[in-house]
């Protein structure tokens, strides 16, 4: 359900927070990671996933987002539809992807087609072909479907999802239910009609429907609209059921969010909305990653040393105002973690350049999982 809307229950019982982020990579299966724009999302998705592989783990970490952080992260060239993995020296084993929401489309229709002509005139079709990519929804539940393909492929301990922004992340939660409700919508069954007799059996109301589109889109659209309800007709059943284990798949009590943070205001007030979100849902946030925040160096911004130093003055000047600024980031966020405790919250400092390649991947791991 959508966010707008009001919130829908899981039904199921939450999870005890784990008591450290170790612990949630060595146990749960699924890791949904969310936030606003620009906190590092993907950074933190791509860690915990290496950290799994650290673990003896085998883990995936798949990308709805379509730039190439991911993949300048783990230091390779480009990243496919499918699993590649990363070489590495860990015990485990780290593939990496990103989603193609159009061929994972594809691969639904193929799968829940009756013949290979039934799939062939679906895929062909120009209204499948213009949609597929830009309906509504479509990526977010291509994203919940990828997931839940490698979940049960058994080739994997843990998968990873790096989300998109907050908001577009609820859809991305809600999309399963989306998918279902657009199946039992009036007007997309009253289309599949035509496709089970001919048009002049239909009722009254429906040819009213099919005409009007007519005149407003053109005779050509709603033969090409028609033409794609009869090559899906059969597999909305398959598209049902599906959905609705992809969302069992999201309430399952193994699957942990991770709500990942900056200290900046908005990303943490956006970080509190999903949460919020999150708990009308029942659903516990399994923990807060707060990335790239002031690192303390010790002492605080104490008082002044009694006699400090001439050439020491701007030094320690310096150090007060590094903790301090340190300090005000921690308090930026202690209400967020008060909101989601007792899940624990990681934290990564800012290193002197971006995460954009293996190593600082793994800088990145050693901070948040040490």
């Amino acid at each position: 359900m959508s966010a707008a809307t009001g919130a829908e229950s899981t039904g199921a019982a939450p999870r005890p927070a784990p008591e450290t982020l170790a612990e949630l990579v060595a146990e749960r299966s699924v890791v949904v990671c969310c936030g606003s724009g620009g906190v590092g999302k993907t950074t933190v998705s791509a860690t915990f996933a290496l950290a799994a592989a650290r673990a003896g783990r085998r883990s995936c970490v798949v990308t709805v987002d379509p730039a190439r952080r991911l993949a300048d992260a783990l230091g390779v060239e480009s990243l496919p539809n499918t699993p590649s993995e990363v070489e590495g020296d860990w015990p485990g084993h780290l593939h990496a992807l990103m989603l193609d929401s159009k061929g994972t489309f594809d691969d639904l229709v193929e799968r829940y087609a009756r013949t290979p002509e039934q799939a062939e005139a679906s895929l062909g079709n120009r209204l499948y072909q213009n949609l597929a990519g830009a309906l509504s929804g479509t990526q977010e539940y291509m994203a919940m479907e990828k997931l839940y393909e490698l979940v049960n492929s058994g080739e994997f301990d843990i998968v990873v999802v790096d989300t998109p922004p907050t908001r577009n992340a609820l859809d991305l939660l809600d999309a399963p239910r989306r998918l279902t409700r657009f199946l039992e919508n009036r007007l997309f069954r009253a289309l599949l009609v035509p496709t089970r007799m001919s048009l002049r059996a239909v009722g009254v109301a429906t040819q009213a429907v099919l005409r009007t589109i007519s005149k407003v889109a053109g005779a050509e659209i709603v033969q090409d609209a028609v033409g794609f309800f009869q090559a899906f007709e059969g597999m909305e059943d398959g598209f049902r059921s599906r959905a609705s284990a992809v969302h069992d798949l999201l309430a399952d009590p193994a699957t942990a969010y991770v709500l990942v943070t900056s200290a900046r205001p908005d990303a943490v007030t956006e970080a509190s909305f999903f949460a919020e979100k999150l708990a009308e849902r029942d659903v516990a946030v399994a923990a807060l990653v707060v990335n790239r925040i002031a690192p303390s160096f010790g002492g605080g911004a104490a008082a002044e040393p009694a006699n400090p130093a001439p050439e020491l003055g701007a030094l320690e000047a310096n150090l007060a105002a590094l903790n301090a600024l340190a300090a005000r980031e921690e308090q930026a966020f202690s209400g967020l973690a008060a909101q989601v405790a007792p899940a624990p919250v990681g934290r990564i400092p800012l290193f002197g350049q971006d995460v954009h390649e293996l190593l600082g991947l793994q800088r990145a791991a050693d901070k948040l999982f040490s």
